[in-house]
């Protein structure tokens, strides 16, 4: 959510933003904002008036009786009882108000980095980078549901009886590999000074609406029925509601925190849930890395935590890329952000695995995150990126370190995690 203050004093501004998203049909809603502000201030300055008047009166009252001017202070007396309910009249239009400019607010989008690149949708992405050469082998590489069924390291049909696609069983080897992956993931976020913690994997709904949009709520977040409860779909949503209305000290900054969770997604939209496979999915877990920093520094974070993702999929010997999201594809409440996709040798293409996004003050906004800092109180910056998701990571994996034969390498960083074990072979009939 942006400044209002920023909205009054430069709608033009907010209006070329919302363009430059290709959302005009947002376009009315400053305009709309501007006028219910308006009558907001009036309310507030009538009711601010009142409580001024009402210190008068009291102050009347005080001077009549001292007086002894019974009459005076009788009048008085009688206006200072009506003030409360004036101001009790006035005090619950103005929040009526209030929220209705809210939720409003909430649909107009944060002020995007001069740096995002234009474009109406995600073909637009700018390409920033690639990490490693992405090689096709001169032998087929399997497609990942059938692999995993040749590695006896997964079951989709009895996921489908127990729970319905886009869910499924996990065995063996590759279950350990998940797990290797996540702990490897863990790891390595606590040597770049990173604090471990794991969420609640369940959140009230104002949390929800402090952190997403209402469209991605949708689309994304299951709802636990009877309770003022939903499954997180990234443990970021957890993370950040965790500061929700506190105010951190500014010697405190920046906070880094990495989180594991399982994250639970209704995956509602045009791609649509794979009916076999890993790639999208209902549930999945995943280790993820949030930054709460001083507005100054948060820019800086955000490249380094883009460079933790890059460099945590090249010691899974996975090459990658760095695409940077137009505007046409930059979520709501994002200022800018870029995915980290890994090479396919079967596909001949990347596709995504992570996200990194700076949200400036736009999420701190909602939530009521605050820093106190030389004696002044403002909105912190949050930050959020994907460490690693295991089913991505996984389809990714098998693919760059499949043999001809089916087998998969562990790369060396997996090892340890593996009980030293080198390979996974497929299971001889």
């Amino acid at each position: 959510m942006i400044d209002i203050k920023l909205l009054r004093e430069s709608p033009e501004l907010v209006k070329a933003n919302i363009k430059k998203k290709f959302q005009n049909d947002k376009l009315p809603l400053v305009d709309e904002v501007l006028k219910l502000d308006e009558k907001w201030r009036k309310f507030k300055f009538d009711e601010d008036k009142l409580r001024s008047e009402r210190n008068s009166v009291s102050k009347e009252v005080s001077e009549a009786k001292k007086a002894k001017n019974e009459k005076k202070a009788n009048e008085a007396l009688k206006r200072a009882k009506k003030i409360p309910e004036e101001i009790a009249e006035i005090e619950e239009k103005r929040k009526v108000l209030e929220d209705k400019i809210k939720q409003i607010m909430y649909k107009i989008p944060n002020i995007m980095h001069d740096s995002v690149p234009l474009g109406k949708n995600d073909t637009e992405n700018k390409e920033l980078k690639k990490i490693g050469k992405p090689e096709v082998p001169n032998y087929e590489i399997f497609n990942n549901a059938e692999l995993v069924e040749k590695l006896e390291g997964a079951d989709f049909d009895s996921a489908r009886e127990t729970s319905g696609n886009g869910f499924y069983f996990l065995r063996g080897d590759i279950a350990r590999l998940h797990s290797a992956i996540i702990s490897f993931a863990r790891d390595y976020m606590i040597d770049k000074g990173f604090e471990y913690t794991i969420p609640p994997f369940m959140i009230r709904r104002k949390v929800v609406e402090g952190v997403m949009s209402f469209t991605e709520m949708d689309n994304m977040m299951y709802k636990i029925e009877g309770e003022d409860l939903y499954l997180i779909g990234t443990s970021e949503h957890s993370m950040i509601g965790k500061f929700v209305d506190k105010t951190i000290l500014g010697k405190q900054l920046p906070l880094t925190l990495t989180s594991y969770s399982p994250c639970f997604r209704k995956e509602i939209g045009a791609h649509g849930i794979d009916e076999k496979g890993l790639y999208r999915v209902h549930q999945f877990e995943k280790q993820e890395m949030i930054v709460i920093c001083e507005p100054e520094d948060s820019y800086s974070w955000y490249d380094k935590m883009a460079e933790f993702t890059v460099d945590f999929f090249r010691q899974l010997d996975i090459p990658v890329r760095l695409l940077e999201c137009c505007s046409g594809d930059l979520a709501d409440l994002k200022a800018k952000s870029c995915d980290i996709e890994a090479w396919s040798p079967r596909q001949k293409k990347y596709f995504e695995v992570g996200s990194c996004s700076n949200l400036t003050d736009a999420q701190a906004r909602r939530l009521n995150i605050r820093i106190e800092n030389k004696g002044k109180t403002y909105f912190a910056h949050t930050l959020n990126n994907t460490v690693v998701a295991s089913p991505r990571a996984i389809i990714a994996l098998m693919e760059n370190n499949q043999n001809k034969d089916g087998s998969i390498n562990i790369p060396k960083a997996l090892q340890p995690y593996m009980g030293g074990k080198k390979k996974i072979e497929l299971k001889k009939k």
